[in-house]
């Protein structure tokens, strides 16, 4: 194999609880993710040396690069030198509660064991995606799952959603570890566990009942993002939430006129803009 590209998709939190703070230092939570066709792509290309490129300065810079922690632990894990060129085609906001860099390091796993032909099982590969982060095992698939424990705990279900889904990021990037840092864990007053009948989760009880605990500090120290979910609702979202720690905020319309003029409105601000129909 010459070449591999592979598409690394984004997910949104429908509803994020902090239930307790844990003795490793992390946080147990419940949430519900939800997949989007929003996209990075990833090609995979054989060289004489390994490199890494993208389209994103940012990440070019970001000693934390987590493509570049995927493909060392997997050399660490496999005994092998994996020697490679690894292009990244960034579309992803970057710090925005999407899960773009998770869903980067999950997928250059997968693309790496393809590639180079590793044959490591599922269940090992989510193992090494854990060590990469709580939620990067969720990426190794493309479907809706209830999470809990520190994210890893993962349950597909299924979750049909009609209409359209606007998403919207005013271009500030908000450090996940310090949102942790400011959140006082509480028991939420419906438990998103409980929507789940037979492996089953109706989006009208998601409507009813899905918050996110982040939304009262982020809303007090960025007011802007309170204003673009208020905006949502206002153009006639019928659930309208900020996603995983900020700073993007979704909104599910039924009718498309309105989810295109909502999605006109914010783009005219210069806002990053993804406008995509649901089955």
């Amino acid at each position: 194999m010459q070449e591999l590209s592979i598409k690394s998709f984004a997910k949104i939190n429908l509803g994020l609880n902090i239930i307790s703070k844990r003795d490793d230092g992390y946080h147990n939570l419940q949430t519900i993710f939800f997949p989007i066709g929003l996209y990075d792509i990833i090609t995979i290309k054989k060289s004489n040396y390994f490199s890494f490129t993208t389209n994103d300065r940012e990440l070019l810079n970001d000693r934390n690069n987590l493509i570049l922690k995927a493909h060392k632990l997997l050399e660490e894990s496999t005994g092998r030198e994996l020697i490679c060129e690894i292009h990244l085609q960034k579309n992803i906001p970057i710090g925005a509660g999407l899960g773009g860099g998770s869903s980067n390091a999950a997928n250059v796993l997968k693309a790496l064991n393809e590639f180079f032909s590793l044959e490591i099982d599922s269940v090992k590969l989510s193992e090494i995606a854990l060590e990469l982060g709580s939620d990067v095992p969720l990426f190794l698939s493309k479907l809706p799952a209830y999470a809990e424990s520190r994210g890893e705990k993962l349950y597909p279900v299924k979750l049909v959603v009609k209409g359209f889904l606007l998403v919207v990021n005013p271009g500030i990037h908000i450090s996940t570890k310090s949102a942790f840092s400011k959140i006082i864990p509480k028991l939420p007053e419906h438990s998103l566990k409980d929507l789940i009948i037979n492996s089953e989760i109706k989006f009208e009880e998601v409507v009813k009942y899905a918050t996110n605990d982040f939304e009262a500090i982020v809303f007090e120290e960025l007011p802007i993002i309170k204003e673009i979910k208020d905006r949502m609702i206002q153009f006639g979202s019928v659930f309208s939430q900020m996603t995983g720690t900020g700073s993007t905020v979704f909104g599910f319309f039924e009718d498309e006129v309105t989810a295109n003029q909502a999605e006109l409105f914010f783009r005219c601000k210069n806002y990053f803009t993804y406008l995509e129909r649901l089955s």
